[in-house]
């Protein structure tokens, strides 16, 4: 058999031979070629269904370096793809916290980089409530004890919800979701075990979108360089 086509090669154990053939063979062949716009254009177009969605994150944020969190999380999403749906809007979360408030404590100097130690934290979710965003809409549903949490300290610290699932997820602790209904020896673990995660988040991102959004126009701080 001619293995012209990716799908087609022999399953086999050795990496060497999947990635010689997945890089001559060029499966999804626009992903490897198209430039910027190519791609958004393409994207744009495979997502119709779910435009609505993506489009509001485009507009109340209006900044590129997060708000591309919050709308692949939701491609992801639409997709089935749970684990990085998950990943991605508690990334979009933490991202546009660190940069926004950096945009507030410094409105003079170019953003060029973030504080590698000044991650999404009870700590960092207080000091963007002293200095005004709007962070009750990242509290969960049931999560009555927000405020609670976030004024928690050492050795009685208890993680708001938003900070203990990036803390888990992001680091690659799903053990929570496992499911373990049918016995210890039954228990497993597939990606629809974070669906129901995944869609708190998005209610969380669209709300949480909506007001920073606000916020960010009411202090005239749209995008990274302004």
């Amino acid at each position: 058999m001619t293995e012209n086509n990716f799908k087609d090669i022999a399953r086999t154990d050795k990496w060497e031979i999947v990635r010689s053939h997945f890089y001559s063979t060029m499966p999804n062949y626009e992903e490897f070629t198209s430039n910027h716009a190519e791609h958004i254009q393409r994207h744009f177009t495979i997502s119709t269904e779910w435009s609505p969605l993506r489009n509001f994150f485009f507009e109340r944020l209006c900044a590129a370096e997060f708000h591309w969190f919050f709308v692949q999380g939701v491609d992801a999403l639409m997709n089935g793809l749970y684990v990085p749906a998950v990943s991605s809007l508690l990334n979009g979360i933490e991202a546009s916290l660190r940069v926004t408030i950096d945009q507030i404590n410094n409105p003079i100097d170019e953003l060029l980089d973030l504080s590698p130690y000044k991650v999404l934290s009870n700590n960092l979710i207080k000091n963007a409530r002293d200095i005004g965003l709007p962070t009750s809409c990242l509290s969960f549903p049931t999560e009555n004890e927000f405020n609670n949490k976030l004024d928690s300290q050492k050795p009685n610290r208890i993680d708001v919800e938003i900070v203990r699932h990036r803390n888990n997820v992001c680091h690659g602790n799903i053990l929570e979701f496992i499911n373990r209904d049918l016995g210890k020896e039954n228990s497993f673990f597939t990606p629809v075990s974070l669906r129901e995660l995944s869609f708190e988040l998005l209610d969380i991102s669209g709300n949480w979108a909506e007001q920073l959004g606000q916020y960010r126009k009411s202090k005239n701080i749209l995008h990274y360089d302004k």
